[in-house]
This record gives structure tokens, sequence and C-alpha cells, in this order.
């Protein structure tokens, strides 16, 4: 079961009346630092431990930053999408497997807003609270990806929700879980559930060589009560599903560019404390070898191109979900265009990246692989990462847009 306290279920609290009171956007941002400077502390010995970080979560709640997209207009932040994605970039800086676990809580405020313009429902009271969401939704098993065999069935007095779902990051460290089940009829449904209800284990089963302590592994629901307001249907390929399923795929850019920038930092440190030049190389020092600053170099170089391509494409997000909201005739045309660059982004970013994680090594000798140091940790985090969705796929679409106008998939799955 998930550590976390239990909150009162947001579903079946009274309408929102007032506006929401959190901190404007200037201040909340201006907690960022301090917060990302403590999760970084021990980030690379809780890899090598296998430590889940439980208390960065603690903190996370702490800084109410998890509204940061609540809008004004709800009396919440109005923390833009090239906000929330450098938020992400930030925090994986520090520690990529607390960035990587908040993107099932970032989707599911990103679809809360994009799918409530014009009134703050109740769910939003419980983001403001500083309570986190959590997902499951792929099943392993099936002949394929998306195919779900939990069931959601009638029972007298409500519903039994009964199943197995893989790949619930995050949720460990949450206080909701959103869920795909069948209903009795045989239609996909969401679910949201407490983590701490009866009925839901939480396995720490996550066996992946990267993105080690992002909880991603299984949960299972056994015969966990439910209640009519926890269910919902959401038509697929809506304009909102269609804005946050771009949005997750950007997400996980965000997360290889804070990786990306840790490289650029421990290098740098690495050659500054420790690193010495190799026997034959000129220079008296690491730090006054043309090589090693060579690599530093390029190691910040990457980095910056890794950030250009990820804020031009989390400005484009906040455009299409501006469109979204104006109803602009051609709102169709502007969200396939944001996919599209958002996948032209996320095939660039992934080789800058995996280079940069490589570079590292050419900053030192054999001592730059020492266990203690664990640079290894980013090529395996990085690879990791882009193993949720193939780039090679990525780029045929987008190839196929420009050569034939054929808009990029719509059901969620692939952007």
């Amino acid at each position: 079961m998930s550590p976390m306290t239990s909150a009162p279920n947001p579903t079946r609290a009274e309408p929102v009346s007032l506006p929401l009171r959190l901190p404007d956007r200037t201040s909340l941002l201006g907690r960022v630092p301090a917060l990302a400077e403590c999760i970084a502390v021990g980030a690379a010995q809780r890899d090598i431990a296998r430590e889940l970080p439980f208390d960065a979560f603690v903190l996370f709640r702490e800084s109410g930053l998890g509204a940061l997209r609540l809008p004004r207009a709800w009396g919440g932040p109005g923390g833009t999408v090239e906000d929330a994605i450098e938020l992400i970039a930030t925090l994986a800086q520090a520690d990529s497997n607390v960035a990587h676990a908040l993107r099932p809580h970032f989707n599911f405020v990103e679809l809360l807003v994009t799918n409530n313009a014009d009134a703050c429902p109740p769910l939003a009271q419980a983001v403001a609270r500083g309570e986190l969401f959590g997902s499951a939704s792929t099943e392993i098993g099936t002949p394929r990806p998306g195919i779900i065999a939990t069931q959601l069935s009638q029972r007298a007095g409500g519903f039994r929700l009964n199943g197995r779902k893989h790949y619930a990051t995050g949720t460990a460290y949450a206080d909701w879980v959103s869920l795909s089940a069948l209903d009795e009829a045989g239609a996909v449904v969401r679910v949201l559930v407490p983590t701490n209800r009866a009925g839901v284990e939480i396995l720490d089963d996550w066996d992946g060589m990267g993105q080690r302590l992002t909880a991603s592994g299984g949960i299972v629901f056994e015969d966990v009560e439910v209640f009519a307001d926890e269910i919902s249907a959401r038509p697929p390929g809506s304009h909102p599903s269609r804005h946050a399923s771009t949005f997750r795929q950007l997400f996980l850019a965000a997360c290889i560019a804070g990786i990306v920038r840790n490289i650029v930092t421990d290098a740098t440190d690495y050659v500054r404390r420790q690193a010495r030049p190799i026997a034959h190389s000129p220079a008296a020092t690491a730090r006054d070898d043309l090589f090693v600053q060579q690599a530093i170099g390029e190691i910040a170089a990457l980095s910056y191109a890794v950030d250009s391509l990820l804020a031009r494409a989390a400005r484009t997000s906040d455009r299409a979900q501006q469109a979204i909201f104006a109803h602009a005739p051609d709102v169709d045309g502007i969200l396939a265009d944001n996919a599209v660059e958002t996948a032209k982004a996320q095939v660039v970013i992934g080789e800058l990246a995996l280079k940069a994680a490589q570079r590292i090594f050419d900053a030192g000798g054999g001592s730059a692989t020492s266990r203690a140091l664990n640079f290894d940790r980013h090529w395996r985090n990085i690879r990791t990462l882009l193993s949720h969705n193939p780039s090679a796929y990525k780029a045929q679409v987008v190839g196929d847009h420009l050569i034939n106008g054929t808009a990029p998939p719509t059901d969620g799955g692939f952007f």
C-alpha cells in the first residue's frame, strides 16, 4: 500500500463556489530552485541503493507546485505549459526519477484544465491542497499494448474493481490513481480511486535498468469499492485529450533535458575536483587539458540545443491549448502541428542527449566509471525514457505528414 496519507475524496465534495487561494505565478516559481536543491541531495546514491525518494514528494506537496497549471480564473497561479515544462526539466536535473514520477499528476491536471475552461471543477481543490494523482493504464501479458482486461462490475450499492496494471509510474507517491477499465457492457471507462482504499496494492516490482526509482511497477485492484462519481468516460480523440497526449510526450523530453543539464554539472565538477590528465597529456591538470575542455564544451552545447528545442515545443503547446479555449476553426490543424513539432524535437533531443551521456566519460580517465560516481545512470535513464516511444516511429510520422499531409495519430498512445 502507498505510505501516503489519505485525503477526503474530492470527487464527492461540494461544487466549488469560491476561488482557490494559491500563491501567484511568480511567487510559486520562485520556490523551484530551493526545492530542486533539496531533491538533488543524495540523488546519485539513491539510484545505487534503489532507495525510493518518498521525502522528495513530501517536499513537492509542501511547495504547492503541483497546482502550477491551475488558471488564474480559478484562483490558481496561471502557470503556462512552458512554465511546467521548465519546472520538470529543473527537477529532472536534480533527480530525473522524481520528475518522471510526476508525469501522471501533471497529465491529470492538464486534462482537468483543458476540459474545464469555463468552470472550476471540485477536483481542482484537491490539486490546490497538494494532493498528487497517479495513473495505471497499461497491462502486461496482453497481445498488444492498450488491451484492457481490468473489470468494473456493478454490485448492490455500487461498483467493484478487479484487475492488475503495470507501469503505474508515480502511483506509490500519489494520493489518487486514475486507471482504465472495462464496464459490464465492454466499454472503456476511467476510474479514479484513492491509493489507500481497501483492495489497492501497489507493488514495488519495477526492474528497469534506468529510472529505477519512479515506482513504475505493478498495482493490483482486488474487489475495490468504486462509487458512481468516481467513474467517467472520455471520448478518444477529443481536443483536450489530443493536447494532453502531446503534453505527455513533451514531459518526457523535459525529463531528458534535465538529465543533460545534470551531465554538464557532473562533468564540470568532476574535472574541477578529481580528474587527472592522461599520461601523455601536455597539460599539468585535467582542467587545463584542451581535449577535456573540448569535451565539457561539447556537452554544454548539446544541453543548450536540447533546452532550445524543448522551450520552442513548449511554446507551441501553449498556443495549441489557447486554440482549444478559443474554439479556433483550425484547431485540428493546430493540434496536429503541435504533435509534429514535439515529435521533431524528441527525435533530435534523444540523439543529442545520448551523445552527452557518452561524452561525460571523455572528461576523465578510468576513474570516471567508478560506481561511487554513478555517471552511467545518466545514459541508463535517458535510454529508458527514450524506450517509451521509439523515435523511429516519430520520425516516420513527421515524414509522412510532410510528404503526404497525413495527420499524426490522435489515439493518445503514440504522441
